[in-house]
């Protein structure tokens, strides 16, 4: 199932071309998204086929009609992996002479929550003078508390996937305060449901900026794939439901300037896109 907040206060699902409400089956609160978010996924196998069988033409809207929001709107946390692709290494050791380690000896870091924004909103640059880069990512919502599971186990603690951006601004800060600047997360177009994709680990990411393709990988080359980082991320803390994790971004990773339009592309989760400006 894929599941999409739109037009600031629904819920909805998406089929094809078109999004079905569900607002009121699912009893959403548009005034806590959030909370209802994570009532919504704690009654997902129960009321999964209560909600396919109510799905009717009469609730459906044309994708193309509709404003998607943020799919996670306000997550406790973002957990992100740094260096998850030895290719994205090299290019960082070349590029920046700054990426000795991956993710096996950097282990992760934190984003902002308030730097998410949805689809077909707008990257604010906070500098014109400094590189801002786009980094393309596969990212997954923690679907119940998870503390010391082991990878074996990690795909029992995952609701579901979407596409994320990574913005960055170059620099010598630590990572948290060069990519957790408002609006440096888009997030999107909505969660696919972790019993509908699958395996998350055999999926094409693309990443154009205009009409550049500048990404293009296959999640099979992570370093630590969805479920190690998973492992990894909750031996360290405790994961809560509605929590965020973002698995790295592969090579060809560039700058962003103001103007630009840049669409992120997951198979089997789908598409969106973002536009650049200056703060």
């Amino acid at each position: 199932m894929k599941i999409a907040l739109y037009n600031e206060t629904k819920v909805g699902v998406v089929k094809d071309d078109k999004i079905y409400d569900v607002t009121d089956i699912v009893s959403w609160d548009a005034d806590h998204p959030q909370d209802s978010l994570l009532t919504f996924m704690k009654s997902y196998k129960t009321n999964k086929e209560l909600i396919e069988e109510k799905l009717t033409e009469n609730l459906a809207q044309n994708l193309s009609e509709v404003k998607l929001n943020a799919p996670v709107p306000n997550p406790g946390k973002i957990v992100a992996a740094p260096v998850n692709y030895y290719l994205h290494q090299d290019e960082m050791n070349e590029q920046f002479n700054n990426a000795e380690y991956t993710i096996e000896k950097l282990g992760f870091f934190l984003k902002a929550p308030s730097s998410i924004i949805g689809p077909e909103d707008t990257i604010k640059l906070p500098f014109k003078d400094r590189r801002t880069d786009h980094e393309a990512e596969l990212a997954f919502i923690v679907d119940k508390q998870a503390k010391d599971v082991p990878a074996s186990e990690a795909h029992k603690y995952i609701f579901g996937y979407f596409g994320l951006l990574d913005i960055t601004v170059r620099g010598k800060e630590d990572r948290p305060w060069r990519k957790s600047f408002d609006t440096f997360t888009p997030i999107g177009p909505w969660i696919v449901t972790a019993d509908e994709l699958d395996t998350p680990n055999e999926v094409d990411l693309n990443l154009w900026v205009n009409e550049e393709k500048r990404q293009e990988a296959n999640t099979r080359d992570l370093i630590y794939d969805c479920y190690k980082f998973l492992e990894a991320a909750s031996a360290v803390m405790t994961l809560e439901p509605g929590d965020i994790l973002t698995t790295g971004t592969p090579q060809g990773v560039g700058p962003i300037t103001a103007g630009d339009k840049v669409t992120l592309q997951i198979e089997r989760v789908g598409e969106f896109k973002v536009s650049v400006d200056y703060k």
